[in-house]
């Protein structure tokens, strides 16, 4: 691992990120997770599931 990359990893450890930096995480890490497996899933499908999500969570 280089000097710099340590540095950028390291100056993570402390950020404070912010509900909706969460969600896009969140978002990524799914539709990267889910896109390896399958090469049909688009970001809208999991924008689409993450709302519906979302929605029943606050009922």
């Amino acid at each position: 691992m280089t000097d710099a990359l340590k540095k950028l990893i390291e100056a993570t450890r402390t950020l404070d990120q912010s509900a909706r930096e969460r969600e896009q995480q969140r978002r990524s890490f799914a539709y990267g997770n889910t896109k390896f497996e399958n090469d049909r899933i688009t970001r809208e499908m999991i924008d689409r599931q993450a709302e519906l999500l979302d929605q029943s969570a606050k009922h």
